[in-house]
């Protein structure tokens, strides 16, 4: 499955191609769907671009996207859309319209009173666990752990180079899912695409968009969310190609060697 983050924290000045506006961001939601994402992620903003997670806001950003690609939508609760800590629960217990899935950064304030909120009302959480951070410490310690409905890697390693790939593998050496909970694992910038190949190869959920590159492979600029979710895809037949019948090196990582007991104790 290939997740699309349709703008993040990006505006115009980043990249002319960045949806805003509840309308702009549903049809760009649905040409990247029709691309190939199976899944959407938003960040809603205000008329005036800033950030926000009021049901004011929110509301007319689900409704606007789930028309034009019928489901699969998630927001986060990242400091990015609400900085203050002890709003954020109180913005989540106002929601009159419920996102499908809500990323919550482990190593933020208030992260755990967050996902309670939310698992109380019936919305799944995803763990967001940053390389560089305490947050995988603070999830593998959390009862809330095994009601987490996805677990999400991001490493904010903006360089070129095999540093993305070198921090990413960090962090999943020593990260134990509950069973059962896949894991998405993203980067970006610089980062975005050498990240999403080492997701593929690891079997694990990848993600692009806007949000994370505004860049294709070649460097040049990205002109949608679509043609990202479009260069991913060909990117992933390119490296299955390589690959050949033995598939996925997810048996080459400690991850992997995980999820590798747990079946065969099935």
């Amino acid at each position: 499955m290939l997740q699309v983050c349709l703008n993040g924290t990006r505006g115009p000045g980043d990249s002319a191609a960045v949806p805003m506006s509840p309308e702009s961001l549903a049809e760009s939601a649905a040409r990247a769907v029709a691309a190939g994402a199976g899944e959407v992620r938003v960040l809603p903003r205000t008329p005036c671009g800033g950030t926000s997670l009021s049901p004011r806001v929110l509301g007319p950003v689900l409704a606007s996207v789930r028309a034009a690609v019928g489901g699969g939508v998630g927001v986060t609760t990242a400091a990015a859309a609400e900085p203050d800590a002890g709003r954020r629960a109180e913005r989540i217990r106002s929601w009159d319209v419920l996102p499908d899935l809500v990323s919550v950064d482990w190593h933020e304030p208030g992260a755990e009173e967050d996902a309670a909120v939310l698992l109380e009302r019936g919305i799944g959480v995803e763990a967001g666990l940053w390389a560089g951070t305490d947050g995988r410490e603070r999830f593998a310690r959390s009862p809330l752990a095994p009601r987490v409905r996805r677990v999400l890697v991001k490493v904010p390693y903006r360089s070129a180079g095999s540093g993305a790939e070198e921090a990413s593998r960090a962090v999943l050496s020593g990260l134990e899912p509950p069973p059962g909970v896949p894991v998405l694992l993203h980067g970006e910038d610089a980062g975005a695409w050498p990240v999403l190949r080492l997701a593929r190869r690891l079997g694990l959920v990848a993600r692009i968009g806007l949000e994370d590159t505004v860049l294709l492979p070649d460097g040049t600029r990205a002109r949608s969310n679509a043609e990202l979710v479009a260069a991913a895809l060909a990117d992933q037949e390119r490296l299955a190609s390589r690959a050949g019948p033995a598939g996925p090196d997810r048996q080459h990582t400690p991850l992997g060697r995980a999820r590798t007991d747990r079946q065969g104790a099935r």
